[in-house]
């Protein structure tokens, strides 16, 4: 499964028998913003050479790979503080509710020093005549230098989050699901899987009971106009129908 998490609060869990590139590009067509992601080199491919779109690298992505270098290397500690201190501006950004300009101001003034102390650490980590070019550390230094742009790009947009959790919590219906059923048995239904989780996952998102929206779509769709098509989706319907919702035969026995 490929998730997209969309700036609206919506998420489409994709399904493709591959982990190539092709993928991206046939979901993605059209697509132009900010594009945020962890550092699977798909995306790099995808977004090479496309002047519209802006690669955003996630945090914690970056942070795991020298969370797993600490353990060999006690040097790597030293990112995780400072890859922590990236965390509490974030906090102090909720805490303070801000957004926009004043997001925006508050990150290039409080989390750009640390960005560019934690990559001055990373250049001197470089210098080191010990440093095992194949061993943890030394692949958590390039990981960040390859991606370090993309690591920065959140400092220049007040809406593009610091790592891709959101995503992340998103997803656990996946591999949860996979541990209960173990097979989807068919592409097909792998496909069938990927629509009905992204429908409950984004009735969630917006705080929408899936019962009640799968209990009213599932009636009106018969009769709604194809081209509205998109109005049933969880954040339209929430617009559209929440308000006043068809009901099942059991409710009303109720």
């Amino acid at each position: 499964y490929w998730p997209i998490y969309g700036e609206n609060d919506e998420i489409c869990f994709t399904w493709s028998d591959s982990r190539g590139s092709a993928h991206i590009e046939q979901q993605l067509e059209g697509f132009s913003g900010v594009l945020l992601s962890d550092g699977y080199t798909a995306y790099d491919r995808y977004a090479r050479n496309k002047p519209g779109i802006t690669q955003a690298q996630c945090w914690a992505h970056t942070r795991r790979y020298f969370e797993r270098a600490s353990k060999r290397d006690p040097a790597a500690e030293e990112a995780l503080t400072l890859i922590g201190g990236l965390y509490r501006v974030e906090q102090q950004i909720r805490e303070k509710e801000l957004a926009g300009e004043e997001k925006l101001a508050y990150r290039s003034h409080h989390a750009l020093p640390i960005v560019d102390a934690f990559f001055a650490w990373c250049h001197n980590q470089c210098q080191r005549m010990d440093l095992v070019n194949s061993g943890p550390l030394a692949k958590a230094l390039v990981y960040a230098e390859n991606h370090r742009g993309q690591l920065k790009a959140y400092l220049s947009d007040p809406a593009v989050p610091i790592d891709t959790n959101h995503l992340e919590r998103a997803l656990r219906v996946i591999p949860m699901g996979r541990k209960n059923w173990l097979f989807c048995w068919s592409e097909v239904g792998a496909k069938q899987v990927g629509i009905i989780q992204s429908l409950l996952t984004t009735c969630r998102l917006h705080q929408v009971d899936p019962y009640t929206y799968l209990v009213d779509v599932l009636q009106r769709v018969a009769l709604h106009p194809a081209r509205d098509v998109e109005e049933l989706t969880p954040r339209g319907w929430k617009e559209r129908f929440a308000a006043n919702p068809l009901h099942s035969d059991l409710d009303h026995a109720h």
